[in-house]
Parts: C-alpha cells; structure tokens; sequence
C-alpha cells in the first residue's frame, strides 16, 4: 500500500521523534548544552510548520474575470479617428497613422489590437494608444476583423478575405466567398467551431478555413453585423432584418419590430442588444425565440446633453459597469442601466470630434 505524506504531516513526525529524544537527554544526561541545540533546532522547525498551509485551507484564489474589471475602451471611425477611455466617459484623441476610414477592431486576448479600414489599412497596437501600420497585400477597403481559432480574420469588399496568426504579417485567403468578387462582406465571427461571414444580398458563408459554404438566409437585405453569444450567431441588416443560428448553417428570421437599418450589436448581462439608425435600440433575452426584440427608443437624455438621441447608432460596447454607444458626427453616449431598460437615462459625453464613429470595443484587462 502506498501512502502519500503531506509535508506538513512529515515535519509533526520529526518534530514528535525530536521531543521524545529530547525528554530522553533531560532525564539521563541533564547536558545544558545539547539541551539547548535541540532547544534551537525545535524553535527553528517549529516556525517552519507555522508557515506551511493545508491544501485545504480556507485560503483561495479566483481566476475568473470580474464582471466589473478594468479595461480600456477604444472607438475608431472616420478620417483615422482613433480615441480610447479608461471609464468610457472622458475620451482621449490617439494618433492612429492614418487618414484612412477605419471600421473595425479586435484583440487576441492577450497583447495584440488589430484595426481596419479603407483601402487595405491594418493597424496593430499592443497597449490600444501607440499603432504600427501593417501591410495588408490589398487595396479594397477591409470592413470587419474578428480573432477565433488562434487567428485573425478580416474580409472587405469584394470578396476580400485576409488572415494572420500574430496581427502583424497578413496574407490573402482564397475563399471562395463573394463568388466572382461581386459581392462584399460586412463581418465575420468565430463561434462553435465554425467561421461565418455575412455580406450583400442577404449572402452568408460558413467556413472550415479550407473554403467558404454558401447558405440560405431567407433575405436579400444587406447583412452589416454578425456576432456570436450564448451559443447563438446573430445577424442584423438593412430594413430591420434580424436573422439568428445555432450553427451558422440554417438561419431563422426574428420580428425586430423596426424598419430602420441596424449596424452593431453584441451579447452582454444575458441580453442581445441591437443598435442603429435613427437611435435605435433592440434586446433581446432569447435570439433564438420567435417573440418581437423589445424596443427601448423610449429612454431619456440627461439634463444636460445637447445632442439629439435620434443621431444614428454605429456602434455599442459595455464594462466598467457602463454601456457605451457611438455613432453619427462623433456622438457618444452612456448609461448604466446594466439591463437597458425602457426607463433608462443616457448621458451624452464629449468625444472632441465631429467625425462619425464606427466601433467601440473594451479591450478588457
């Protein structure tokens, strides 16, 4: 039989050998000295057995985030418009490199941004304020990027379809999505083990990253957004046009109950949001269910916003305990309505700019 010993167990069993050595000195030798060299030894183990802890003890430690951590949020948008804030109220203006449109971000998870935009333009950053410009290998305007599968994804216009493994050396990827280049791809997400990308016409592609699948999405509206939470791919478009998968393969269209085009979205506190022109603002508890999302066009400004709340939504964001939303002519509003409900106050924040603001993304710590 083998019998495991925890050191704590193997330092009592040596100290109790040690005191029955010791009584046995005392009583046939009565030696001062050796008494006090065991004296010292048994002081000396007796400290090291106070600072070893039980595997059971009480003590522990938590690595999973907090749904209040830290983070920096970053929005990108026209003209190279670069900004980032650490509590998504005061915003700082960032040199981006570029006077190119910018349209998209995403992060590895670890130390590496990625942002696109127009006529090819990739740029990276470790920390969300210092960018490097990357070389792309095209010239079309790239739309969307999104990290999965320990890689980078960025499609664009016609047809364009990049990848890179480290957000600093891309290469093209022949994909056989947007047959014939006549088609453009607006976004790209990684979910269930499956790439999707979503463009003109209603198209939506599947990909094992050896070729693109196209499905049927039962619409011709344009499809601006994809994104993936709580198991499910959802993607909104032109007209009000939502459509939700399990699989990224068979594709259900949901009653949103609007008709005004919807740019962004994204899964957070067990609710799908969905924002866009006209200051619209959809949720969603279920994106799977064939129930109406629930509008919250019914929420209020602060008393002292200036801005109209009917400016277009391109973009929405949330940590920090704060949602974020971006839009037209630099407009930038919070709330901290964790649940967005239809009573909600938003606050119009000052982004130091007029030009429009495309994505905003938490760069979470």
């Amino acid at each position: 039989m083998i019998v495991k010993l925890s050191l704590f167990s193997i330092i009592s069993y040596i100290l109790t050998n040690y005191l029955i050595t010791l009584i046995n000195i005392i009583h046939h030798k009565g030696n001062m000295k050796s008494i006090l060299n065991w004296f010292v030894l048994l002081v000396s183990i007796a400290s090291l057995i106070s600072s070893c802890k039980s595997p059971d003890s009480s003590s522990s430690s938590d690595n999973s985030p907090s749904s209040t951590s830290s983070g920096l949020f970053i929005s990108i948008g026209d003209s190279g418009t670069l900004l980032t804030s650490q509590d998504g109220i005061t915003w700082t203006s960032r040199t981006s490199g570029t006077s190119k449109n910018l349209r998209s971000i995403a992060f590895d998870g670890v130390n590496t941004l990625v942002a696109v935009g127009f006529s090819g333009t990739i740029l990276s950053s470790s920390d969300g304020t210092t960018w490097t410009s990357r070389t792309s290998g095209t010239t079309k305007n790239i739309n969307n990027v999104f990290y999965g599968n320990s890689k980078f994804f960025a499609v664009g216009d016609n047809g364009t379809t990049v990848q890179s493994s480290d957000g600093i050396s891309w290469i093209n990827w022949t994909s056989n999505c947007g047959a014939n280049d006549n088609e453009s791809l607006w976004d790209i997400a990684h979910g269930n083990g499956t790439w999707v990308t979503v463009g003109d016409n209603g198209s939506i592609y599947t990909s094992d990253e050896s070729s693109c699948t196209l499905r049927t999405s039962g619409t011709i509206e344009e499809l601006n957004e994809l994104y993936y939470g709580n198991s499910t791919f959802v993607a909104l478009g032109d007209n009000g046009t939502i459509l939700s998968s399990t699989d990224g393969i068979t594709w259900t269209k949901r009653i949103s109950g609007t008709t005004d085009r919807l740019y962004s979205g994204i899964y957070r506190n067990s609710n799908f949001v969905a924002v866009g022109m006209n200051g619209t603002l959809l949720t969603a508890s279920d994106a799977t269910s064939s129930s109406t999302w629930t509008s919250n066009r019914t929420y209020t400004q602060d008393a002292y916003s200036t801005t109209s709340v009917n400016t277009h939504f391109y973009g929405i964001a949330y940590g920090n305990s704060i949602w974020v939303i971006i839009g037209q002519s630099g407009n930038i509003y919070t709330t901290s309505d964790k649940n967005i409900s239809t009573s909600m106050v938003v606050n119009s924040r000052s982004s130091g700019t007029t030009e429009n603001l495309r994505k905003v993304f938490l760069k979470a710590e």
